[in-house]
């Protein structure tokens, strides 16, 4: 394959019509690995049969989404213990806080993201993280329970101060279209700042669509165009950025060879 070789590090392709033709039109389009990621019980297991149907290159996790913490986490603490090993299975989540929606109670949400928390650091699998609005509640319930060897904050949308403590936590930040967005100088100074092992790439399909796509669905074949913009933010060419960040999805996901053949 020539040109740049990318990681989609969070997508939802349970989202697309057709997962088959969205992940061959983001192979066309130089993306080697996707992680397909689950917000509750049945799109959990849903990614887990796309992982296993496409194939090479795709990976799911199984988790929680806060707008859905009041289902309780039992479903997807019961299927990360029977899977435990699966190579197709690479992290619990996302979870997290979202206060921005309050779909579920806060205290809900507070409560089913420490126990994820918990079931990737005992899992050995890394640990997914939605925040919105609620820095200072993740922050807290990462330190009452530990960080996770691999923890990632996805879609990650702080500026150079939530950046720096991200990062001193041992974390990875991954980047989404939001990059590409005028609006959103912060988060290209965090991009700026992130070490180039400890920044991943995500489109978050089929949310979040980068420009010049805005107003359509997200792919992951729009993942250069993330990419694009997040070089562009740290002044360096875009076929080195793929290579560094796919390089650190592999080390932040655990892929080396687990299903890439």
């Amino acid at each position: 394959m020539g040109g740049p070789v990318w990681t989609d590090s969070h997508c939802h392709l349970q989202d697309e019509a057709d997962p088959e033709g969205a992940w061959a039109a983001a192979r066309a389009a130089g993306v080697e690995r996707l992680v397909c990621v689950g917000t509750n019980a049945a799109w959990s297991r849903r990614a887990l049969e796309l992982a296993d149907r496409l194939g090479p290159g795709v990976y799911a996790t199984v988790g929680l989404h806060p707008h859905e913490a009041s289902a309780g986490t039992s479903e997807v603490a019961a299927m990360v213990g029977e899977l435990a090993g699966d190579p197709r299975l690479v992290g619990v989540g996302e979870c997290g806080l979202d206060y921005h929606y309050d779909n579920s109670p806060r205290p809900e949400q507070r409560r089913a993201f420490a126990e994820q928390v918990v079931l990737a650091a005992h899992h050995r699998l890394t640990l997914v993280i939605h925040t919105r609005e609620a820095w200072a509640d993740t922050f807290g319930v990462l330190q009452a329970e530990g960080v996770p060897e691999r923890t990632v904050f996805h879609c990650f949308t702080g500026g150079p101060d939530e950046a720096r403590r991200c990062l001193d936590l041992g974390a990875y930040l991954s980047f989404s279209g939001i990059a590409s967005f005028a609006s959103a100088g912060d988060v290209r100074e965090a991009a700026k700042l992130c070490p180039a092992d400890r920044l991943l790439l995500e489109t978050d399909s089929p949310f979040l669509t980068p420009a010049p796509h805005r107003g359509r669905p997200n792919t992951p074949a729009y993942l250069p165009l993330v990419g694009r913009a997040v070089a562009a933010a740290r002044g360096e060419a875009p076929e080195v950025l793929a290579e560094t960040s796919s390089g650190a999805a592999a080390q932040a996901f655990g892929l080396q060879g687990a299903r890439d053949s």
